[in-house]
């Protein structure tokens, strides 16, 4: 790789530009779903799958890109990624009723591959072009662009839909290839891998029939309706793929993943307290979009617009914690924002169907903050730990667990929370809100569910400060990696 580090902040600019894309696009697209439910003629299961599709192929595909990126070029992949994920968006806005969305989401999943390139080299890029002394401040901008989806998605989502839901896809176009001659003009040069580029074939695959298995398992577990004896078959696959991979690395000359990132504390203690942040906040805000479009009674954009409290806050602490962890140990962050974010999730254990807006935002708004005081000092802590030849698979397993965490609190609360309502009452829900009025019996179920996932969110966000403070034991600077 080039470590020469040239124009560190228009990297940064690239990185944030691509990080915005995908964000917006995420939160937009929920919005729009009735319109393209209706538009193509798709059931509420397809609709699951646009959503989860674009999130298993993200996560499954994170660790493989992260080492080809270390092997071939940060840069060349990022751009690329890119392109995949502005072609194959603008793709969607052309899906027809024939295939009753299915076609949208085979297109979602080659978005989510182009979204795997950009999340596996974001990081490790902007890690590349700033020193230590400015990394921190460097990160929490870049982490702007993730709460700024929030924020700006549902007013996108919203306006976009009242013209065309299919411009929700085709806007990503003209900024897509904006960024993508951004990055092409401002992206370091590559320069072959030290090690020669060298690449665990074997390993890989193992990896990947491991991980798509599990995923795969956790997806369907959030799916109603679908066989128990599938979805074991699925988990069963995942796990021998994952131990047979365990096995060949050990042995690997140039293993595809290194196993150090999981068992030595240095890598894998901040890393633990990501998954298991994201694993607490993962299904957080489609709880509250069930709460909010069910017994609070908000139509799908208000109710978009009535989180925004969450990505205000997550905009303004962010970069403000990235900058003092440059400055003062991270460790005090992490743990100031894990309390935070632990004392909102307890606050909203108590909502009932008509809790003032006014304490609903100031909740959102302790999560929102303890967010982004955790999110970037736990980022810089990692890429302090490990030796730059391998930023972009230490960047891609940390996207890997945290992408996982959320999609394991999915895979939790959709059936534990959601299975107490029927079907057509939770699909009506999620794509119309408005209320469950003449349905008290079934509102009450959904806000004792909704109640309970927001406690153990809580619990397990104290147990993500329990590992920081662990984590803080073992000073900067890690393992060399083979």
């Amino acid at each position: 790789m080039d470590h020469t580090r040239p124009k560190p902040w228009a990297v940064l600019t690239v990185t944030t530009l691509g990080s915005l894309l995908a964000s917006v696009q995420g939160s937009a697209l929920i919005l729009s779903l009735p319109d393209v439910m209706l538009g193509l003629k798709a059931d509420f299961l397809t609709l699951l799958w646009v959503l989860l599709g674009y999130l298993l192929t993200s996560t499954a595909l994170v660790p493989l890109i992260g080492r080809l990126s270390d092997i071939h070029g940060r840069s060349r992949f990022y751009n690329i990624g890119l392109a995949i994920f502005t072609v194959s968006s603008m793709a969607g806005g052309f899906t027809i009723p024939f295939f009753h969305g299915w076609d949208l989401v085979a297109l979602r999943l080659v978005q989510g591959l182009g979204g795997a390139m950009l999340f596996a080299n974001s990081t490790a890029l902007v890690a590349d072009a700033f020193s230590k002394e400015k990394l921190g401040t460097a990160l929490g901008i870049n982490q702007i662009a993730l709460a700024a989806g929030f924020v700006l998605g549902p007013l996108i989502g919203g306006s976009l839909t009242q013209i065309d839901w299919r411009w929700v896809f085709w806007i990503n176009g003209p900024l897509g290839l904006l960024g993508l001659y951004w990055g092409i003009k401002n992206l370091p040069r590559d320069k072959p891998a030290p090690e020669g580029g060298h690449f665990d074939v074997r390993g890989t695959i193992f990896f990947l029939i491991g991980l798509v298995g599990l995923l795969l398992s956790l997806s369907l577990l959030a799916m109603p309706g679908v066989q128990w004896p599938v979805i074991v078959t699925c988990f069963v696959l995942g796990a021998l793929g994952l131990i047979i991979f365990s096995r060949i690395e050990s042995r690997a000359k140039h293993p595809f993943l290194h196993l150090e990132l999981f068992t030595d504390p240095r890598l894998a203690l901040p890393n633990l307290a990501a998954a298991i942040n994201a694993l607490a906040r993962g299904a957080v805000l489609f709880l509250l979009t069930f709460y909010l479009q069910g017994p609070y009674g908000l139509n799908p954009f208000l109710a978009g617009l009535a989180t925004a409290p969450f990505g205000l806050a997550f905009m303004i602490t962010g970069p403000w914690a990235g900058a003092l962890a440059d400055r003062w140990k991270p460790i005090h962050l992490m743990v100031m924002g894990l309390l935070i974010s632990a004392t909102g999730l307890f606050g909203l254990g108590f909502v009932e169907a008509h809790t003032s807006y006014t304490i609903l935002a100031v909740l959102m708004v302790l999560m929102g903050a303890g967010s982004g005081l955790f999110n970037s000092p736990n980022i810089r802590q990692m890429m302090n730990r490990v030796d730059d030849r391998h930023r972009g698979v230490a960047s891609a397993t940390r996207v890997l667990l945290v992408n996982g965490g959320q999609m394991v609190s999915l895979a939790v609360v959709f059936p534990f929370v959601l299975s107490r309502l029927p079907e057509d009452v939770m699909a009506k829900i999620f794509l119309y809100g408005g209320g469950m009025s003449g349905e008290p019996l079934i509102e009450a179920s959904l806000l004792q569910g909704i109640r309970e996932a927001f406690f153990i969110s809580f619990a397990l966000t104290l147990v993500a400060a329990v590992v920081s403070l662990l984590a803080h034991r073992y000073k900067e600077g890690g393992p060399e990696l083979n």
